[in-house]
């Protein structure tokens, strides 16, 4: 078991240097030879006033011919209720998005197809629009920049001086440099502080040019200027979103020629997007985990600091697994204080702090390889009904605290890894996999203790403690059983039900049900003198030589062994 904690250490150090690079919410993506038709880059919820900025780097098109009016490429940015590839419907996986002409009960849907053609980028806004759009439009010459720059000339140059329409002396309005030059020095730089201002009124002129500002909803449709340099097109566009419009919104990259059967064409491009809420950098589902875990961290600490109180009350009761389950409430406890300090950081810097983030994953390991070790150990009966487990209890554990390791570390790979790359699917369903695993062979040690005690209630003359113990075992096995359908299923079901700002109900429904189970298994096993888990039997002649039950923690791992001699019986006890 220690080697196992240490793996979980080392793995923990390991793929985090490995994933130090990666960002939370300030994404940048970079993707190579690409053939999939439709890239999930993002999921985000958006309050009223959040912005979504999306910069397009580098974007690199197969060489063969393609038909972009037929096959377009682009982006689509639609709102959902649920999140990921839940949010299609059969028809959106078999027609591209990027063709709809009406959106599904006039959510908001924009779209940005990418003409490469035309170097422009045409932008579709569908269903009831509440959102900002500001980005270059496509133009040659916009009038405004002409007008600045005469401005600018006007302000270097001056004009020269010209005769008075009615004859006579120049006007002082038109003074040459002659004039200029007989002004005080003040005027001098009276006139630097003019041009000066005129260059930062051009300046801020030609910003505006670049970014323009449309209201989606007046204005439907739009013509973007695509750049192409070095063979690669790049565009960017930054959107606000209004108030009728706020919710859970996708964010795809679509190659609609490869929804073709047998076409692969491969594709790369770089993007990198910021999402913000008036908040901070989370999703409107996640404002509320940081308070979250740092709350439900003090009520798993109250829980410890209760059960550490009554190991010491009842110290001559208490086995070793009673500390181990003490070092898991703790160890809960820690993690969820990391998370929450994680999620802070998320929210104000965009990405987490390293080091941080590194004490956050080592205590998730060491969380996730104690819970399902103390699992396992209550399920065998060991300790309470034996010490000793047997060759088929000890593969489970060379089995499932492996695979816990496996399915943490795919865990981090997933928590670190942007949602659009390759890996991320693949990290993804090997986790759900593990996790599945692992939650059914943790089944099989209370599946083989209550096999064991039905056999023994009916061969050895303890019947009634053996059938008392039964029916806690029973209990048990029914308490995981819940919690793991809950967690795994039902919790995830109501996740997809929920509005997109009350998501977070779904960790907090999780949180909870684990200190209930915590708290229910530790009643259950509870080091008191009346426990049935600890009973003893009754007649010490039905004690068999094979067979080793303890009395108390404070007499661990001493057993009692029946020898007869002369007639006589007599019990010694030895120390194992």
């Amino acid at each position: 078991m220690a080697v196992a904690h240490r793996g979980c250490v080392v793995a923990g150090y390991l793929f985090l240097f490995l994933l130090a690079g990666c960002k939370a919410r300030i994404h940048k993506l970079a993707l190579k030879n690409e053939t999939r038709f439709v890239v999930h880059l993002n999921t985000f919820g958006f309050y009223a006033n959040g912005t979504l900025d999306v910069s397009l780097l580098s974007l690199r098109l197969p060489e063969q011919l393609v038909n972009y009016s037929k096959y377009p490429v682009g982006f689509s940015l639609s709102r959902s209720r649920v999140s990921g590839v839940l949010s299609y419907t059969a028809e959106e996986t078999e027609t591209c998005p990027l063709t709809f002409t009406k959106s599904t009960n006039n959510e908001p849907l924009i779209l940005f197809l990418i003409d490469v053609s035309n170097l422009s980028v045409n932008v579709r806004a569908l269903g009831d629009q509440d959102n900002t759009l500001r980005a270059k439009l496509k133009a040659e010459m916009p009038p405004s920049k002409d007008k600045g720059q005469r401005k600018r000339r006007a302000a270097v140059d001056p004009p020269q001086p010209t005769e008075n329409p009615k004859g006579g002396k120049p006007s002082d309005d038109a003074a040459g440099p002659e004039k200029l030059n007989e002004k005080p020095n003040g005027s001098v730089d009276q006139n630097k502080a003019e041009i000066k201002e005129e260059k930062t009124e051009v300046a801020v002129e030609a910003k505006k040019v670049e970014e323009n500002e449309f209201q989606l909803g007046k204005t439907n449709q739009l013509t973007l200027a695509l750049e192409k340099v070095n063979g690669s097109y790049n565009f960017r566009f930054h959107m606000e979103v209004g108030l009728l419009a706020e919710g859970l919104y996708n964010f795809n990259f679509h190659y609609c020629q490869n929804m073709v059967p047998g076409i692969d064409l491969p594709y790369s491009f770089t993007v990198e997007v910021t999402e913000k809420n008036p908040g901070g950098y989370l999703s409107a589902a996640e404002i509320p985990l940081s308070r979250l875990y740092i709350c439900m961290a003090g009520v798993f600490f109250t829980a410890a600091m209760i059960w550490v109180y009554t190991l010491m009350k009842h110290r001559y009761s208490v086995f070793k697994i009673h500390w181990l389950m003490a070092a898991l409430a703790f160890t809960k406890s820690i993690s969820l204080v990391f998370h929450s300090i994680n999620y802070h950081f998320i929210n104000t810097e965009g990405h987490p702090i390293e080091g941080w983030a590194v004490m956050y994953y080592i205590t998730h390991l060491l969380k996730g390889a104690l819970l399902f070790i103390t699992l396992a150990l209550i399920g065998t009966g060991w300790a309470f009904v034996k010490y000793i487990l047997s060759d088929k209890e000890k593969k489970i554990f060379m089995i499932v605290i492996p695979l816990q390791v496996l399915a943490n570390v795919a865990y981090i790979i997933i928590e670190s890894t942007e949602e659009g790359s390759s890996e991320y699917a693949l990290w993804k369903e090997i986790l759900f996999l593990v996790d599945l695993i692992c939650c059914g062979a943790i089944l099989f040690p209370v599946v083989w203790s209550i096999r064991h005690l039905q056999e023994a209630s009916s061969t050895d003359g303890k019947a009634a403690m053996n059938l008392e113990k039964l029916k806690l075992f029973r209990h048990y096995y029914v308490m995981i059983v819940c919690y793991i359908y809950f967690t795994r299923i039902i919790a995830i079901l109501l996740k997809v039900t929920m509005p997109f700002q009350w998501q977070w109900c779904y960790e907090f429904l999780v949180e909870v049900s684990t200190l209930i189970f915590f708290v229910l298994t530790g009643y259950k096993f509870r080091p008191a003198s009346n426990n049935p888990y600890l009973q003893l039997p009754q007649d010490e002649e039905d004690v068999e030589m094979d067979e080793v039950v303890t009395e108390s923690g404070a007499l661990e791992g001493i057993s009692k062994v029946k020898k007869t001699s002369n007639g006589r019986e007599r019990q010694k006890e030895s120390t194992l």
